[in-house]
């Protein structure tokens, strides 16, 4: 049986939902299996890996800082708790004010993780297939890797997504609102 894993960039994946659904909710406990079904029915899924980060927070932290900060530990916290899912946390980091008086933000280590772990299993022959969520161009060294270890890249997106991770990826499905009514939030 061939065997796959699951990268999920949360932070792409967030912004999809939102500025392509309207903000809409998924099961991450149905998506691994949908994911699964669009690649292969029979495919073994060894692991779903889910990359973000908590927001920001200042010394002290703001009321709504803490309010964020709660709200994502549990979500995070429900996602540990589902089968063969693996939750792996970056730093978020503060920069500015820029020229406007504003601050902005920026993920640090998310992609890191994320290319470390598809190597790893490649490279250990731990996996057969690929499926990542993401839409930036950070991923593209640790893609080709696996693609020379013999691993099939799925690349799941949705409107905006990096040219060059489009063309690395051996295989691409676009989210389509038949999608997301396919794996509606319970």
């Amino acid at each position: 049986m061939s065997r796959l894993a699951i990268f999920i960039d949360g932070g792409y994946i967030d912004k999809v939902l939102r500025h392509e659904f309207n903000g809409a909710k998924i099961s991450y406990r149905d998506l691994p299996k949908w994911i699964a079904n669009s690649i292969q029915p029979d495919i073994g899924i060894l692991r779903t890996y889910y990359y973000h980060c908590l927001p920001y927070q200042s010394n002290p932290p703001t009321q709504e800082e803490s309010k964020y900060i709660s709200s994502a530990q549990k979500f995070f916290g429900a996602l540990r708790r589902l089968p063969r899912f693996e939750v792996r946390l970056g730093l978020l980091a503060r920069y500015g004010p820029n020229a406007n008086g504003r601050y902005y933000y920026q993920q640090k280590r998310v992609d890191v993780l994320l290319s470390v772990d598809l190597v790893q299993l490649s490279t250990k022959r731990a996996i057969d297939h690929a499926a990542i969520i993401a839409g930036d161009s950070d991923f593209i060294p640790a893609i080709n890797v696996a693609r020379n270890e013999g691993v099939s890249i799925w690349l799941f997106h949705g409107k905006n997504i990096h040219n060059e991770l489009w063309s690395s990826s051996d295989e691409r499905i676009k989210f389509t609102q038949e999608t997301i009514n396919a794996i509606p939030y319970k």
